[in-house]
């Protein structure tokens, strides 16, 4: 496949699902650093920040793969696999915590992120 192809519609599909996590990893680390962690220890807003910037260049890494999906593969699994992670931290939060309210919002970033990864990696494979 050369770069003047169409891209298939499982390239497609992954594509528009990196869009998606670059765009929520992007705004939500751009959120968090600004907010950082209030009605806590400076120990913890510091980890909190850390990890918004860390959060952001996850987004900057989804952008650049859904820009270059042609030269992509196993990029691709380990983003979804990322994403999996990153939900199943929040599920070990609820688990030990309790769900955030308001739980609709919650439950609306979890989904997504149990979901969306093995669109991305069936997407993936599909396409090679």
């Amino acid at each position: 496949m050369t770069d003047s192809d169409p891209l298939l519609a499982s390239q497609w599909v992954v594509r528009i699902c990196l869009f998606l996590v670059a765009a929520i990893a992007m705004a939500g680390g751009t959120l968090q650093m600004v907010l950082g962690q209030p009605q806590t220890e400076p120990r913890l807003d510091n980890v909190h920040r850390f990890m918004a910037g860390v959060y952001f260049s996850t987004g900057l890494i989804n952008l650049w793969a859904a820009i270059t999906i042609r030269q992509q593969g196993t990029l691709i699994y380990l983003l979804a696999l990322g994403v999996l992670l990153a939900g199943c931290g929040r599920l070990l939060s609820i688990s030990k915590v309790g769900l955030p309210k308001p739980a609709a919002v919650w439950l609306g970033y979890l989904v997504p992120e149990l979901v969306l990864p093995f669109v991305m990696a069936g997407a993936h494979y599909a396409s090679h």
